[in-house]
C-alpha cells in the first residue's frame, strides 16, 4: 500500500506513548481472544497488517460487539466472552478526538462504516512502526487500542489473556441502552 507523505509526516510528529495495563475484548465462544484480524476494520485495510481490536474498558468491548452482532439477522442467541488482556508497549500513537478532526476525520460521521480515512491513518501508523494505536471509541466514551502485533517489541511484554467470562450481549446491550458514545 501506498502511504500518503503528509499523513506519515504528521504522524511522524506525534510523540509515542507507552502502555502499560489492562484491555478487554469481546469475541464469540470458542475464539482465540488473542488471534489478530486481517480482514481490516476500522483501523487497518484488508489483508494488511493483523491487528487486534481491544478496549481500553470492558464496556467498550461490549458496546463493540453489541453494535455489529445487532447488525446479523437473525440476532445470534450465544453470549459473547469478555476477556481481560494485559499488554506492554513501548511506541504507541495516541490519537484524541482534536487529533482525528485535524487529520480528516469528520467526528460527526465517526460511528459510521466508511472506515477509508481511518483505515489509512491505522495503516500509515503500523508503516511507521506504532505498535498500536490508542484512538476514541465510535461505540462507547472511552478509547479502544488497536494493537499492530507484527510490530511489538516482545521485550516489551507479552500479550496475555488472563480472565475471560460469559456475557448475555442482548440483556447488556437493553441495561445499557443509551449509554453509548455521543
Amino acid at each position: 500500500m501506498l502511504h500518503d507523505r503528509e499523513l506519515l509526516d504528521r504522524l511522524s510528529a506525534y510523540a509515542p506513548v507507552k502502555f502499560d495495563g489492562n484491555l478487554w475484548r469481546a469475541t464469540r465462544r470458542g475464539l482465540d481472544p488473542l488471534a489478530p484480524s486481517v480482514r481490516g476494520g476500522r483501523w487497518m485495510v484488508p489483508d494488511q497488517t493483523p491487528t487486534l481490536y481491544t478496549s481500553c474498558t470492558p464496556e467498550g468491548a461490549l458496546a463493540e460487539i453489541v453494535y455489529y452482532w445487532s447488525q446479523l439477522s437473525p440476532l445470534p442467541s450465544k453470549p459473547v466472552v469478555l476477556h481481560r488482556l494485559t499488554w506492554k508497549s513501548s511506541k504507541t500513537l495516541r490519537l484524541a478526538r482534536g487529533d482525528l478532526v485535524s487529520l480528516g476525520v469528520v467526528w460527526e460521521r465517526f460511528g459510521e462504516t466508511n472506515y477509508s480515512l481511518t483505515q489509512k491513518i491505522g495503516a500509515a501508523a503500523a508503516y511507521l512502526e506504532f505498535d498500536g494505536l490508542i484512538a476514541p471509541s465510535a461505540r462507547w466514551n472511552g478509547e479502544n487500542l488497536m494493537l499492530f502485533l507484527a510490530n511489538h517489541v516482545p521485550a516489551a511484554g507479552a500479550l496475555e489473556s488472563s480472565e475471560s467470562k460469559e456475557v448475555d450481549w442482548q440483556a447488556w446491550s437493553r441495561e445499557h441502552a443509551g449509554n453509548a458514545r455521543e
